[in-house]
């Protein structure tokens, strides 16, 4: 790049960069922030409670509910609704998490659907027969696959975060400037449809509940849609990505890490044991992923350094 594209990308570029950076910061601030995090705190705590009452409600036949579910049988289900909202503020992290690098959002991804798969054991505990033979339910298959799973993927991130903790820094030049303020108007796109796709995968299952008694995958209601949309965000960040850059080794980091995406997203549309296995090949293939592109990137930075 010569000295007066940069100069025309810098005149160019840093007033949409301070109109994208200041409404970045007002509705992403610190003090935002803490309030939505006061309200996950309030809001699990509240909904414990709530589940646990229609819980005993049910059993002790205090009033009646019109409808039959499963989280309405064991007093651990109500583990299910805390979670659930913590899920919610994950999510909300990492949107705000998505301009800081590709990387950092995938880990939150990884983090996001290890936290689906502990939920789902608590939703599946209260259907456990202890009395019969342990292999012989599914449902008793199945918590050793979400367990076994949990384990191997809580591994498998800590690998990957190891990895990520080795990134070589890379200063801030005008095209990064750039990139950086894309993802930004990326999250801030993104957020409002999150918000506006959960509100209404809610209503959808609450009125199937309710009034047509359906009784849809509760483990996949909103998820299924959000890593739909997450995929098309990463796909976009990618397509941005090729403006900044044309080192091939950035380029494939980043096309995988919309594999692992996908993968994740896959894992929705199966049950048993290829869910979780499709899961651990997710978080498998990013930690293949960047541990390659640490290989070719760390050696180049130290020689840098030397000269």
């Amino acid at each position: 790049m010569s000295l007066f594209q940069y100069h025309q990308i810098k005149f160019f570029m840093k007033p949409w960069h301070k109109f994208i950076d200041n409404i970045f910061t007002k509705v992403f601030s610190s003090k935002n922030q803490n309030k939505v995090e006061r309200a996950t705190l309030w809001l699990s705590m509240i909904g414990f409670i709530i589940h646990l009452f229609l819980i005993y409600a049910k059993k002790f036949n205090w009033f009646e509910i019109s409808f039959e579910s499963s989280l309405l049988i064991d007093p651990i289900s109500a583990i299910y609704t805390p979670f659930s909202i913590i899920l919610i503020y994950e999510i909300y992290l990492l949107v705000v998490n998505l301009p800081r690098s590709f990387t950092t959002s995938v880990s939150k991804q990884f983090e996001i659907i290890s936290l689906i798969l502990i939920r789902r054991i608590f939703a599946d505990i209260p259907k456990i027969d202890l009395k019969a033979n342990w292999m012989s339910t599914q449902e008793n298959v199945q918590l050793i696959y979400d367990v076994v799973g949990v384990l191997i993927i809580f591994f498998l991130i800590f690998l990957f975060n190891k990895g990520r903790s080795r990134l070589p820094k890379k200063p801030l030049n005008p095209n990064l400037q750039s990139f950086v303020a894309s993802k930004k108007a990326v999250s801030l796109i993104l957020l409002p449809i999150l918000i506006i796709t959960s509100c209404i995968s809610v209503y959808n299952w609450v009125y199937g509940l309710l009034y047509l008694q359906v009784t849809s995958d509760i483990n996949s209601i909103f998820y299924n849609e959000f890593f739909t949309i997450l995929i098309l965000a990463d796909v976009l960040i990618l397509l941005l990505s090729f403006q900044y850059t044309e080192r091939y080794s950035q380029l494939i980091r980043n096309t995988g890490f919309v594999i692992c995406t996908i993968l994740i997203r896959l894992s929705f549309g199966v049950s048993g044991l290829t869910n979780v296995l499709l899961i651990i090949s997710s978080v498998a293939f990013g930690l293949i992923i960047l541990s390659i592109y640490n290989m070719e990137e760390n050696p180049i930075e130290k020689r840098r350094e030397h000269k």
